[in-house]
């Protein structure tokens, strides 16, 4: 089974992230939490964009980083929600033991050059979606595939954003239950 670090959404550790671990480790995988907002959970887009935008992206990823470095020793698949996986993305693309990546509802742009031989990768996003924009998918794509990533996306019609938090009013009960035994599925085969 897997070891995974587990990283939030730009709303912070809410309840919802607890009860995806709480899936993970039933499933029988190992999974951490780090809270990169030091306690702080919101209710609104805006402010998590706001409190995101405080922090600030280096010292997000800095915390991410800070929060892995323990664990990375003999491979970690890095998994996210939104803002998470974007972290969850670039965590795992520096990273030359990580064994897998599983991005709910978020990526992040690439450097030129990244290598990521055979790395497992799985997306599941709502379609369309306004932070994933379908261009921006599909460029995403082609760059996980020139990176030579083994990247697979599932794309779920008339979703909102975070639809797997049941918390969330972009919740769909069907399609995250779809998406968690696709995402079960991918991680019994890391």
């Amino acid at each position: 089974m897997a070891r995974i670090l587990l990283l939030h959404s730009m709303y912070g550790l809410r309840p919802a992230v607890h009860q995806a671990a709480d899936r993970l480790r039933a499933a029988g995988h190992t999974v951490h939490v780090p809270d990169l907002y030091d306690g702080r959970v919101v209710d609104t887009p805006e402010e998590g964009i706001a409190i995101k935008d405080e922090i600030g992206r280096d010292e997000l990823l800095k915390r991410a980083v800070a929060a892995a470095a323990p664990l990375s020793a003999g491979g970690l698949v890095y998994a996210g929600f939104s803002l998470g996986a974007a972290i969850a993305q670039n965590l795992a693309l520096g990273d030359e033991q990580s064994r897998g990546l599983l991005l709910m509802h978020g990526t992040s742009d690439m450097a030129e050059g990244v290598s990521a031989d055979d790395l497992p990768v799985q997306l599941h996003v709502a379609d369309p979606d306004t932070y994933e924009p379908v261009d921006w998918l599909n460029a995403w794509y082609l760059r996980m595939r020139q990176a030579r990533a083994d990247v697979e996306v599932f794309r779920y019609p008339g979703v909102g954003h975070l639809f797997t938090d049941p918390d969330l009013p972009d919740h769909d009960a069907e399609a995250a239950e779809r998406a968690w035994a696709i995402a079960l599925d991918f991680l019994a085969g890391l």
